[in-house]
């Protein structure tokens, strides 16, 4: 139920930003789409070994793809690397595939759309202070 739920919501999200970006001739950053990815690494790997499968794949190389803005990249201590990226709704694929050849073997995925709430809560706290 949860996979569908998030699913029917990354398709209505990208439905709405890629009828958006159609009526726009230049691709400016409020075209964009921002997506969360969790890059879990496998427990049984130690660094070395996750090193060297990103190596044999290239990731560096096709990660990010061309057009793609990192936005942040963490190390989760346990969990692995949580990297988030802006990119046009017709670069999802391009972003899909660099991770599918790249991190497989070093990590298990998974992908959020993402927002920014930290002005949408700045404006909340300025209200609660009046």
């Amino acid at each position: 139920m949860k996979s569908k739920l998030l699913l029917s919501f990354i398709i209505l999200l990208l439905s709405v930003s890629l009828s958006h970006s159609q009526t726009s001739s230049a691709a400016s950053d409020t075209s964009k789409i921002m997506i969360t990815i969790f890059l879990k690494h496998f427990q049984e790997n130690n660094l070395s070994d996750i090193q060297q499968t990103l190596e044999q794949n290239g990731f560096y190389k096709i990660f990010p793809p061309e057009n793609t803005e990192i936005v942040s990249w963490y190390v989760m201590m346990g969990v692995g690397q949580v990297v988030t990226v802006k990119i046009l709704p017709e670069k999802l694929r391009d972003l899909n595939l660099s991770i599918e050849r790249g991190a497989w073997g070093a990590f298990s995925t998974e992908f959020y759309p993402t927002y920014d709430y930290l002005p949408i809560w700045k404006d909340m706290m300025k209200d609660k202070t009046k």
